[in-house]
C-alpha cells in the first residue's frame, strides 16, 4: 500500500514539475527579468527537479538512481541559489564560495560516478555504490542549508517573497533529505515510510516555482515578533523531543540501562530549566535578550513597542490603585513608559529648578527612593542640552563614555548619579533644542551594553514624551494665564467702579464746602460715605480668586428696595424719579442687579442736563421683569449701538473705561437675562433691563399696578 501511494505521488510530482518547467519557457523572457534575478536558472532547477522525479517514479525514492538523478538536481538548485542572490556588484564572500564550489564538485563527482556506475554493472551497482551516494547526498543537503541560510540573510529589500519562497523550498526539501539520511545513520536502518513520502515533499515545494513566476508578493511578508516566539518555542520543544528520540534510539543500539539513565537525566534537566523559567525574572530576562540578539534582525519589535509606548503616554485607564495614579500623573507615566521600553524595572525622571538643575520630581518603582539632594548642576544640564548625549553609566564607570554624541565630552555627570549601582542610562528629554526633564534608567535584571539600536530608540522615544511633557507644561501655562486674565478682567471692571466712587465722593466733597452747615446735608453724608465703604468692601470681595459666580447665588429678589437703594445713593447727584410693581420679584443676585441698575442710572445721568429727568420703572411684563432707565439726554446712534455700546474698552465719556456696559450685560446674561436700548440722537434713551420674574402668579393679571411714583 505505501510502495503504491509513493508510487503516485512520485508520477504526480513527475506531471506537475514537467508542465511548470513548460510553463516558464513559455513566459515572456522580459517579464520573467523584470520579477527576478535568474529566470533561467529557474527553469533549469525545474527541468533537473522533472528528471528527478521521473528517475524516482522509475525506480524507487531511496534507490540509488535516485541518489544520481539528485545530484543532478541539487547542482540546478546551488546554482539556482547562487544566481538569485549573489550579484557582482554583492559577490559571495570568499569561504561561502568556496563551500558552493565544493558542493557542486562533490555533485558532479557523484553523478559522473554514479551514472558510470550504473552503466557498468547496473542494479548491481547499488549494493557497492550506494552508501558513497548516500554520504554525498548528506552532505550537499547540510551544505545547502548553509547556503541558504547565508543567501536569504544577504537578499535585499528589493527582492519579492515568492522568490524567497522558493529558497524555503529548497530548504524543506533538504532538511527533509538530511533528517532521511541523518536517522538511518544512527539507527543502521532505512526509514522505509519517510522514504517513500519524499515525492510528497517535492509536491509541495513544486508551487513555489509558479507564484515566483508570477506578479505577486511585492510586499515581504514577516512574521510578528509574538508569532515568531512562539514559533522558536514550538521548534524547541520539537528539537527536544527528537533529541529525545535520538537518544532512546542510540541507547537502544549500545544495550544496557542507558535508555532509562537518558530519560532521568532528560526528565531533571527539562523540569530544571522550567522552573528556572518560571522562578526567575533574571533567567527569563537573559532568554529573551539572547533570542533577540541570535533569532531577530533588530532588537525591537518596533510597532509593538511605539503602541506600548504611546498607550502608556496617553494612558486612559488601568486597574489598580498603581494604575490610576500612573494615569493622574503624566511624570510618572513618562518615566515607565522609557523604562518598559529598555526592560528597565524603574527609573527617576528629573526636572528643572528654579536655579537651572535639575532634581528628582517623580520615580516609577525605583527601590529605597532617592535622596533629596540628588540633583544635576547646571553645568551637567548645560552639557547634556548641547551635547544631546544618552549616556551609558556603566561605560562612563570603566573609563568611557558610550551615547549618542560624538564621544569624549566631559558631561560632568554628578558622582552620587556615577556611585549608584542601580542608574544605568541617563537619559535627556529634549524638544526643540530645549531639555525639559532628564530620565535616569533602573539596571535590567540582564545588564548588557547600549548598542546603536538602544540610542535610536532611546532618542526618538524621548522626542515623544518631550512633546507631551512640553504640552503638559503648555496647558500648566495657559491655566496661570486664564487666572491671571480673570484677576485683570475683574480688576478692570473694579477700576471702572472705583472711578464711579471717586467720582461720587468728589461730588459730595464740593457740595460739603457749600451745604456742611445744614442737618439734612450731614445726614445724607453719612448715609452716603456708609454706602460708598460698602461698595469698596464689595469690590475688594470681587477680587477673591474664591469668589462664587453671579449666577450661583440668583434667589429671589424683591426689585422695589433695590431701586430704592440706587435712588438714595444717587441723591446727591440728581433726584430720580422711581416707580415698582406692587411686590415685584426677580430670579437672580441682589448684588447683580442692584450693579446694572446702578450703572445704567449713572450713564442716564451722566448723559442728561443738570436739571434733566431720569426715570427707573420697573414692572412684570409676559412672566419676566422689566426694569427700564430714561432719560432725555444726548442720545445715541444706532450704528453706535449695534457696534460699539457693548464692545469692551470703547467710551463717549472723557477718561471713560467703556467697561460700564459690557459688565452690566455680561451680569444680566449670566442671571438669563438682557439689555435692550432704544435711543436717538438729541432725544435721550431708553435702557432696558430683563430679567426672571421669581413669582410668576404676582403680575399684573393678580395685582393690578400698584406704582409708587415720587422725588427720592
Amino acid at each position: 500500500m505505501l510502495i503504491a501511494v509513493s508510487h503516485f505521488l512520485s508520477g504526480l510530482a513527475l506531471v506537475g514539475f514537467v508542465g511548470v518547467t513548460l510553463w516558464l519557457m513559455a513566459r515572456p523572457p522580459g517579464r520573467m527579468a523584470a520579477l527576478m534575478p535568474a529566470p533561467r536558472w529557474l527553469v533549469v532547477t525545474a527541468a533537473a527537479a522533472a528528471l528527478w522525479c521521473a528517475v524516482v517514479y522509475a525506480y524507487e525514492p531511496g534507490s540509488s538512481q535516485a541518489l544520481v538523478a539528485r545530484a543532478l538536481r541539487n547542482v540546478a538548485m546551488l546554482g539556482w541559489l547562487a544566481a538569485t542572490f549573489w550579484t557582482p556588484q554583492a559577490p559571495m564572500s570568499r569561504p561561502l564560495r568556496l563551500i558552493v564550489r565544493l558542493l557542486a564538485t562533490i555533485c558532479l563527482i557523484t553523478l559522473v560516478l554514479g551514472t558510470a556506475a550504473h552503466i557498468r554493472d547496473g542494479a548491481a551497482a547499488a549494493a557497492w555504490a550506494g552508501s558513497a551516494l548516500a554520504i554525498a547526498a548528506m552532505i550537499v543537503a547540510a551544505g545547502g542549508l548553509l547556503v541558504i541560510d547565508s543567501s536569504v540573510r544577504h537578499a535585499g529589500a528589493g527582492l519579492r517573497m515568492p522568490v524567497m519562497a522558493v529558497a524555503g523550498g529548497f530548504a524543506m526539501l533538504w532538511a527533509y533529505e538530511l533528517n532521511l539520511q541523518l536517522i538511518g545513520a544512527l539507527t543502521g536502518k532505512t526509514p522505509a515510510t519517510l522514504v517513500a513520502l519524499l515525492p510528497a515533499v517535492a509536491i509541495l515545494m513544486l508551487p513555489t516555482f509558479v507564484i515566483a513566476a508570477m506578479d505577486v508578493g511585492r510586499e515581504r511578508m514577516r512574521l510578528s515578533r509574538t508569532a515568531a516566539m512562539r514559533t522558536i518555542v514550538l521548534l524547541g520543544g520539537a528539537a527536544y523531543l527528537i533529541l529525545i528520540g535520538l537518544t532512546g534510539a542510540v541507547a537502544r543500539l549500545v544495550g544496557g540501562d542507558y535508555g532509562d539513565l537518558a530519560q532521568g537525566i532528560f526528565l531533571i534537566v527539562a523540569l530544571g530549566a522550567g522552573g528556572l523559567l518560571f522562578l526567575s525574572a533574571r533567567a527569563r530576562a537573559w532568554l529573551s535578550v539572547t533570542i533577540s540578539k541570535h533569532f531577530f534582525e533588530h532588537r525591537y519589535d518596533y510597532r509593538a513597542e511605539w503602541m506600548r509606548f504611546t498607550a502608556t503616554l496617553g494612558q486612559a485607564g488601568g486597574q489598580g490603585a498603581a494604575d490610576e495614579e500612573d494615569e493622574r500623573n503624566l511624570h510618572r507615566r513618562v518615566a515607565k513608559a522609557l523604562a518598559e521600553l529598555t526592560g528597565s524595572p524603574a527609573a527617576l525622571l528629573m526636572l528643572p529648578d528654579a536655579l537651572g538643575g535639575f532634581r528628582v520630581a517623580e520615580q516609577w518603582h525605583w527601590p529605597a527612593g532617592v535622596e533629596e539632594e540628588a540633583l544635576l548642576s547646571l553645568r551637567t544640564a548645560f552639557m547634556l542640552q548641547e551635547t544631546r548625549h544618552i549616556v551609558d553609566l556603566d561605560a562612563l564607570r570603566r573609563g568611557g563614555l558610550s551615547g549618542s554624541g560624538t564621544g569624549g565630552e566631559d558631561l560632568a555627570i554628578p558622582e552620587w548619579l556615577v556611585a549608584d549601582p542601580r542608574a544605568w542610562v541617563v537619559v535627556p528629554v529634549l524638544h526643540f533644542q530645549r531639555m525639559i526633564a532628564v530620565v535616569v534608567l533602573h539596571r535590567p535584571p540582564v545588564s548588557r551594553a547600549l548598542d546603536w539600536e538602544d540610542l535610536d530608540v532611546l532618542r526618538i522615544a524621548g522626542q515623544q514624551a518631550a512633546s507631551y511633557l512640553a504640552e503638559a507644561q503648555s496647558q500648566h501655562a495657559l491655566s496661570e494665564a486664564r487666572r491671571f486674565d480673570e484677576f485683570n478682567r475683574r480688576f478692570a471692571f473694579i477700576m471702572h467702579d472705583i472711578k464711579n466712587l471717586a467720582s461720587q465722593l468728589a461730588l459730595l466733597a464740593r457740595n460739603a464746602e457749600r451745604h456742611a452747615d445744614k442737618p439734612e446735608f450731614r445726614a445724607d453724608m453719612v448715609e452716603t460715605l456708609k454706602i460708598s465703604a460698602g461698595r469698596l468692601s464689595d469690590l475688594l470681595v470681587r477680587l477673591s480668586a474664591r469668589e462664587r459666580g453671579r449666577a450661583a447665588e440668583a434667589e429671589r429678589t424683591p426689585v422695589e428696595p433695590i431701586l430704592h437703594a440706587v435712588a438714595t445713593e444717587a441723591r446727591p447727584r440728581r433726584t430720580l424719579f422711581v416707580g415698582c410693581q406692587a411686590g415685584l420679584a426677580a430670579w437672580g443676585d441682589a448684588g447683580s442687579i442692584r450693579q446694572i441698575v446702578q450703572h445704567l442710572v449713572g450713564n442716564a445721568i451722566d448723559a442728561s442736563q443738570p436739571d434733566g429727568p431720569v426715570q427707573v420703572i420697573a414692572v412684570g411684563e409676559q412672566g419676566r421683569v422689566r426694569i427700564d432707565v430714561i432719560d432725555q439726554g444726548t442720545g445715541m446712534t444706532r450704528a453706535f449701538i449695534r457696534d460699539e455700546l457693548f464692545k469692551p474698552f470703547v467710551s463717549t465719556k472723557d477718561g471713560g473705561f467703556g467697561l460700564g456696559a459690557f459688565e452690566a450685560l455680561q451680569l444680566a446674561q449670566a442671571m438669563g437675562g438682557t439689555i435692550d436700548v432704544a435711543s436717538e440722537p438729541g432725544r435721550g434713551s431708553s435702557f432696558t433691563l430683563w430679567l426672571p420674574l421669581a413669582d410668576a402668579g404676582s403680575g399684573e393679571q393678580e395685582h393690578g399696578y400698584r406704582m409708587k411714583v415720587g422725588s427720592k
